[in-house]
C-alpha cells in the first residue's frame, strides 16, 4: 500500500520558520525521527520516502509555492499511482486555535490558497487533510503578515508535542484509515 502525504509550505530560508510552513516542519521531523533524507531535486519538490508497517509513505514537499501545490500533488499521485483516497495533505489553519490538529475526509478551502488550487487540479476536496491550528491573533488586514510570520515563543514551547500527534495521525491514517484515525485523534 502507498499512500502520498503532502506537506504544504513554500520554499525558501525565509519561510522555514514561519506558520504557513507547519505542512513541511511535519515531513522534516518525521524525516529527522525516521533517519531518511529528502531528496530536494525531484520534480515540483523534494520527495522521501518513508516505511511503516508494511506502507510505503511517500512524503511530498511541493517546491511549486504554497499557490500552485495541486501541480505537484497531481504529478506525484499519477508517478507513484496512488489512489485518492490515500492522499493526505497537511496544511495551516487560521480557522482553529494554536495547536489544534483536524483530521477531516474532505472539505472546502476556507481560503486558503494552497488548498483551493488542490481542489482545483484534482477536481475534487475529496482527500483527507490533516488542519494545524495556527489561530487567529492578527488585526484585520494583517493576515498575511500573521500567516507568514515566524512562530512566537510560546508557540514553539508547544509545537514538539503537538507536531507528534501528527505523525501518530499519519501513521494511523496508513495503517487503521481515515474514520478509525478521526474517531481516534479528533477528539484530543
Amino acid at each position: 500500500m502507498k499512500y502520498l502525504i503532502a506537506g504544504l509550505g513554500n520554499i525558501g530560508d525565509e519561510y522555514k520558520n514561519t506558520r504557513h510552513n507547519i505542512g513541511f516542519r511535519i515531513l522534516d521531523t518525521l524525516a529527522g525521527v525516521s533517519n531518511i533524507v529528502f531528496n530536494e531535486n525531484k520534480r515540483y519538490g523534494a520527495i522521501a520516502e518513508y516505511k511503516f508497517k508494511g506502507r510505503t509513505f511517500i512524503l511530498l514537499k511541493p517546491s511549486t509555492y504554497m499557490n500552485l501545490s495541486g501541480n505537484a500533488i497531481r504529478y506525484w499521485m499519477q508517478k507513484e499511482k496512488i489512489p485518492l483516497e490515500n492522499l493526505l495533505v497537511l496544511v495551516d489553519d487560521i480557522a482553529l486555535p494554536s495547536g489544534t490538529i483536524r483530521l477531516r475526509g474532505k472539505g472546502g478551502d476556507a481560503g486558503h490558497n494552497g488548498l483551493k488550487h488542490i481542489n482545483q487540479t484534482l477536481g475534487t476536496n475529496a482527500y483527507a487533510r490533516l488542519r494545524f491550528g495556527i489561530g487567529n491573533d492578527f488585526s484585520q488586514g494583517q493576515q498575511i503578515d500573521y500567516v507568514l510570520g515566524e512562530w512566537n515563543e510560546e508557540e514553539e514551547k508547544m509545537l514538539p508535542e503537538r507536531i507528534d500527534v501528527a505523525l501518530q495521525i499519519i501513521q494511523s491514517f496508513g495503517t487503521i484509515g481515515l474514520n478509525r484515525t478521526m474517531n481516534q485523534f479528533n477528539n484530543k
